[in-house]
């Protein structure tokens, strides 16, 4: 620190032209300025100044070290800067939970934000199915999390908050050349073709059963699965029907030529959750703020939903 405070003596007399003004700059006595110009001098084996009628001009040995100096200054409060910069990073560990694909949930341009804004934070994403994730969240073993439910049912968990951040439907997709099959098909004869079902966490069984269980049918399963991509895959292997986002089953469609029931649809929105109790916390916090820039509000210009 020594070697810093004669560094700024230096500097400044050599500004101000003046050692009085300079000890009024940096709040010393004009004695200590002196004192320390002396022994800088001393230590280097170097004249920097030579005295003039109205104060002190530096020499040419002075005027070559004069940017050096203000160089090595500037570098040590970038340093300080940096170093009082890390007492509010934030930093800890969030772990997230992420569902379907990266592309649909935005997962990059969330994670790339977040890092950005708090480099020191590490992430650990877990992927499963929307239950699971849910449960996942309530229970405390994740943060955050991404979650499927129909628009405005949320989580249907009273310790668990959420924010609705786009929407779309699911379609039925059935192998290609199912069209006659489908052709006039309510959804109680659907449920009596085959079909790729998926275990209760999965956002395609809570959709799909809560409108086939009032009408008094199941959906005639073949295979279970719990993957998205294994389901059209079976779709494409001609083994039955499944739900498809509707990206998804109109790039189908048009790609492997999958039937598409367009008046079968059923509609669900993509929320991010966490627990309410948790909400104040800072990596959450930092979450939810990163969030909204990358999806903009929420649905309706809704903040959260609770």
């Amino acid at each position: 620190m020594q070697d810093i405070q004669t560094l700024r003596a230096f500097v400044t007399v050599a500004r101000e032209g003046s050692v009085s003004r300079a000890a009024e700059r940096l709040h010393l006595t004009q004695p200590a300025v002196s004192l320390k110009l002396k022994l800088f001098q001393e230590s280097l084996g170097l004249t920097l100044f030579q005295r003039r009628p109205r104060g002190l001009s530096l020499t040419e040995d002075g005027q070559a070290l004069v940017p050096a100096a203000e160089k090595a200054l500037a570098a040590m409060a970038a340093f300080e800067q940096n170093a009082r910069a890390l007492h509010s990073t934030l930093r800890g560990r969030l772990k997230i939970g992420t569902i379907v694909d990266p592309e649909f949930i935005r997962l990059g341009a969330f994670l790339h934000r977040l890092v950005e804004r708090a480099p020191q934070l590490e992430t650990e994403l877990h992927h499963g199915m929307s239950g699971s994730v849910l449960e996942w969240v309530r229970r405390g073993d994740l943060d955050v999390g991404f979650f499927l439910a129909t628009p405005g049912e949320g989580p249907q968990a009273p310790e668990v908050a959420h924010c609705e951040l786009t929407l779309f439907h699911y379609y039925v997709i059935a192998p290609a050349g199912w069209d006659k099959r489908l052709a006039g098909a309510d959804w109680a004869a659907l449920a009596t073709l085959p079909w790729i079902t998926t275990p209760p966490n999965s956002v395609h069984h809570r959709l799909l059963h809560g409108l086939l269980d009032p009408l008094g049918v199941a959906p005639k399963g073949v295979a279970q699965v719990d993957q998205e991509a294994c389901m059209l895959d079976l779709v494409r292997a001609g083994i039955g029907l499944s739900l498809a986002r509707d990206a998804l089953a109109m790039a189908e469609r048009q790609e492997r030529g999958l039937t598409v029931a367009e008046n079968m649809r059923l509609p669900c929105a993509l929320s991010f959750i966490w627990r309410r109790d948790r909400g104040e916390e800072a990596v959450i916090a930092e979450a939810l703020e990163v969030l909204a820039r990358v999806w903009g509000r929420c649905r309706d210009d809704q903040t959260i939903n609770e």
